[in-house]
């Protein structure tokens, strides 16, 4: 950690650490990171970031479309989250997990509900296009040669959902 940091323990208790936690340190968890550490791929990430941006620049060729979060190397290398005006989430998930491409509409960490995506509301963006997002997660398995099926097949849903929309571009509810 920098030296001009001051964290402040989680935890009370004896400490350890440094006086930032109590307790003997976690020696599995010590031997554990390290392994990961050391069978570590840069080259994974690299790639990770080549499909993400892949992904980001022919997501928002969609007409409407805006990319949530930070960009460029701000941005996690296996992360894409957009928001597609005038389309449900949740109907957009459905149809592209039949075709065999599963996204999430919300964080992991509240993938069992329908509400918005809190964190994409923080980013100060309106109810409706939080619910019109879509997170796309990338891993060390996924390849380049998936991705043109992912963009066309989310084109193709975007299109097909806004043909049905109760929501008119303009704003108006269709009659």
């Amino acid at each position: 950690m920098r030296k001009d940091i001051d964290v402040l323990p989680l935890i009370e208790g004896p400490f350890a650490e440094f006086g930032k936690r109590p307790g003997t340190e976690n020696v599995p968890a010590i031997i554990g990171f390290a392994k990961a550490v050391e069978i570590w791929d840069w080259n994974d990430v690299e790639r990770m970031k080549e499909m993400r941006d892949y992904l980001i620049k022919h997501l928002l060729e969609i007409e409407d479309s805006q990319l949530n979060g930070a960009k460029g190397d701000q941005r996690l290398c296996n992360n894409v989250n957009i928001s597609f005006k005038y389309i449900e989430g949740e109907a957009a998930l459905l149809h592209l997990d039949f075709r065999g491409i599963i996204v999430t509409t919300g964080s992991a960490c509240f993938s069992r509900t329908l509400e918005p995506s809190y964190i994409i509301l923080a980013l100060g963006k309106k109810h409706e296009d939080a619910h019109g997002s879509i997170r796309f997660s990338l891993s060390k398995y996924n390849t380049m040669d998936e991705l043109p099926y992912v963009v066309e097949s989310v084109k193709d849903v975007v299109t097909r959902l806004r043909e049905i929309s109760p929501i008119a571009k303009d704003g108006e509810e269709d009659v």
